[in-house]
């Protein structure tokens, strides 16, 4: 595969820069509308992909752009700043998922046949662990992939599905032998059109509004041999290697995040005013932006670390779960003092404040929950 090409400074911030230009353009105009509708139209995906902004660290025999995971990580920032939730958890899922999943876990013909269709937007990825009995506990999932024939019949149902609504592939988590516990899970790439698969409803969720989660439904849906990603019986094994990634992009976006809500409450104290001045000059306003500011520095210095680290392929799982943990429990910190700063207009809905203060909840939640990555932290200092 193709070495990816390192870039300077410079260069990065001119490719943040056509981020930010397409955010503005393409996003910021239609963001609420869509988060009314809660959704945003498909062919948002098409013009992500037109403009050069998914799965941009693939390789080119791909149809990727060979560029460092830190370009990656541009593109999440900048939708976190940008205050646009939704939208960077969906891409981060896209790009730094499933994406990766199928390039280091699946055969020539796979990633042929998903990946240049991911870099282009024609095809959405998603990713299915979670069933309505099985979140953080992988090895209690029910849905099943049964040998018949030269194939498997898959049998089953998952929930809180990321791009579930646009997804044309799913990295499906399954059991091909429900007695042999953790290794009897198997991965495949499943193809959303095939006959027995149906998406469910697009679930109404307390924010994220217009990123769409949804349920998955099999019934009998029938996968190849060569469907499978890894090894058969292998699924477990390679979810816990992959998850490093996945929760180092979640923290972060979750310091972009904070920052984005940072700068527009600093924006506001400057502006509003109580008492004859800007509520930028009680001592009280100020100490609380300096602790956050503080707080954001620190988890930014440990993305920064791991992010380095990770691209040299050192990052460690108790790495990656201390950066998720602290970066996100910051993040929701920081969405509450925000809050509380613009007073009475941070619960309308027309400040942006509102929408990152819920936005930032399921931070904590998705991607493993705080006292999941707890456990990973300290089984790595003192065993099980």
């Amino acid at each position: 595969m193709s070495k990816s090409i390192d870039l300077d400074a410079g260069e990065k911030e001119l490719f943040r820069a056509s981020v930010v230009k397409f955010l503005e353009k393409e996003v910021e105009p239609f963001y609420d509308e869509w988060e009314r509708a809660e959704i945003w139209p498909r062919e948002l995906w098409n013009l992500m992909g037109e403009n050069g902004f998914l799965c941009v660290d693939m390789p080119s025999e791909y149809g990727g752009y060979d560029a460092s995971f830190e370009l990656s990580c541009v593109v999440v920032e900048e939708m976190a700043r940008m205050g646009y939730g939704a939208l960077s958890s969906g891409v981060s899922v896209h790009s730094d998922i499933v994406a990766p999943y199928i390039l280091n876990l699946g055969t020539e013909e796979q990633r042929a046949q998903w990946i240049p269709k991911m870099v282009s937007g024609e095809a959405v990825g998603a990713i299915g662990m979670t069933e309505p009995a099985a979140g953080s506990d992988l090895q209690a999932m029910k849905t099943s992939a049964i040998k018949d024939g030269d194939g498997y019949l898959i049998n089953g149902q998952k929930t809180f599905i990321t791009n579930g609504q646009h997804a044309d592939v799913i990295v499906l988590a399954t059991k091909t032998d429900p007695k042999a516990g953790a290794k009897g899970m198997t991965l495949f790439t499943v193809d959303c059109h095939l006959p027995g698969f149906e998406k469910g409803r697009n679930l109404e969720k307390m924010g994220l509004h217009s990123g769409d989660t949804s349920e998955m439904f099999f019934t009998d849906v029938r996968v190849q041999a060569t469907d499978i990603l890894g090894s058969e019986g292998k699924g477990f094994y390679n979810l816990m290697n992959e998850l490093p990634r996945e929760r180092l992009i979640l923290g972060v976006g979750a310091v972009a995040a904070a920052e984005g809500m940072l700068q527009q409450t600093i924006e506001y104290t400057l502006e509003r005013k109580a008492f004859g001045e800007s509520i930028a000059k009680f001592q009280n306003t100020r100490y609380i932006l300096a602790d956050m500011k503080t707080e954001i520095e620190l988890n930014k210095a440990m993305a920064e670390k791991y992010t380095a680290k990770f691209v040299n392929g050192e990052l460690s799982t108790e790495e990656a779960s201390m950066c998720k943990l602290a970066a996100s429990e910051m993040q929701g910190t920081v969405a509450d003092r925000c809050l509380q700063l613009f007073g009475g207009y941070g619960y309308m809905r027309e400040y942006k404040i509102s929408r990152a203060f819920v936005d930032a909840r399921i931070q904590r939640i998705y991607g493993g929950t705080s006292e999941i990555m707890k456990e990973l932290i300290s089984r790595s200092l003192v065993g099980r």
